[in-house]
């Protein structure tokens, strides 16, 4: 265990690092600046300000102090909120994006493998066909179109729910925007466990089982769903960052100000220091749930690390 932890960090440190410096080169790249779209300034003031935010320097010179600041901690000023740093902004989007995307995840999982386990035990019957159906709905219909239904059905023409905002991650601004983020991956999740259930179940240990006696709902849960979710728990390393990071279009349309509103923000005003800060963050996010899901996939299946095992020579 010890030593998949030392080999990810090892391997994060510069995927990280050219992460961060192919989207820094990208967005110096990009054409127009981060003060284009200001009223036109003398020149006084335009030395002034690229003084202050270090664009006076050759890019390979703010490369070398951006890195630096970087590593110490410092992401740097914000070019646009001009009050806030990129941290403090980050502390302020960060932990409503995790928030949003824990319940998204938590109403995923679950939803998505109740529908797979139903679809895997009536498969070809009429619930399968009303569970798949339904994952297929939520796979191909897009967030921007759910949204609006649930705000017209929920919040205008009913008014359980308000229309949108935060106000503090109370549960009635969270329903709609969770309902919605978590509908494509509740059918991802459903298919997931159908098929790999559904392949476990004609396994012969299954027979055996059967052989013995013993009873469908003692076969399901104590010898086929934990090697059945071996798929889903492959899938949640990315689909994991995308919930907690937040959906753009989510936030955007409920007025959730998250991370992935600051990141459209940044990229719109060429916040250079803003976006390289969410980019940031979600490459660590994405490194870290990883190497969360790779520990948990051995915990569920212990063979893994017997066949690297035999593999690399090692002893237990």
């Amino acid at each position: 265990m010890l030593n998949i932890l030392v080999k990810r960090l090892l391997w994060g440190i510069p995927v990280l690092w050219l992460v961060l410096t192919l989207t820094f080169f990208l967005l110096r790249a990009a054409p127009g600046g981060p003060f284009d779209q200001e009223r036109e300034l003398t020149s006084e003031m335009t030395q002034l300000i690229e003084q202050k935010y270090n664009l006076n320097l050759s890019l390979t010179q703010q490369y070398g102090q951006y890195l630096k600041a970087t590593v110490s901690g410092d992401l740097g000023p914000s070019f646009q909120y001009v009050d806030y740093s990129v941290n403090e902004l980050i502390g302020l989007g960060l932990p409503v994006s995790l928030k949003l995307g824990f319940y998204a995840l938590l109403l995923a999982l679950l939803l998505g493998v109740i529908l797979g386990v139903v679809a895997a035990l009536y498969a070809n019957k009429w619930p399968d066909l009303v569970a798949m159906i339904t994952a297929v709905i939520g796979i191909s219909t897009p967030n921007f179109v759910i949204a609006p239904m649930l705000i017209i059905w929920l919040a205008v023409s009913w008014q359980w729910l308000p229309v949108g905002g935060w106000s503090g991650g109370g549960w009635s601004y969270l329903v709609m925007p969770v309902v919605t983020l978590s509908l494509p991956y509740i059918a991802a999740i459903a298919r997931l466990v159908r098929g790999s259930l559904m392949e476990i179940l004609n396994q012969p240990f299954i027979r055996t089982a059967r052989a013995k006696g013993l009873s469908q709902t003692s076969i399901l849960f104590k010898h086929a769903l934990r090697p059945a979710l071996l798929p889903v728990v492959s899938y949640l390393g990315p689909a994991a960052v995308g919930l907690m990071t937040g959906s753009v279009v989510i936030e955007q349309i409920f007025g959730i100000p998250g991370l992935g509103r600051y990141f459209v923000q940044g990229a719109l005003n060429r916040d250079y220091t803003l976006v390289l800060g969410v980019v940031l963050v979600i490459g660590g996010m994405m490194l870290l749930f990883n190497l969360l899901v790779d520990l948990l996939y051995r915990w569920i299946d212990p063979r893994i690390d017997l066949e690297l095992d035999k593999k690399t020579g090692a002893s237990r």
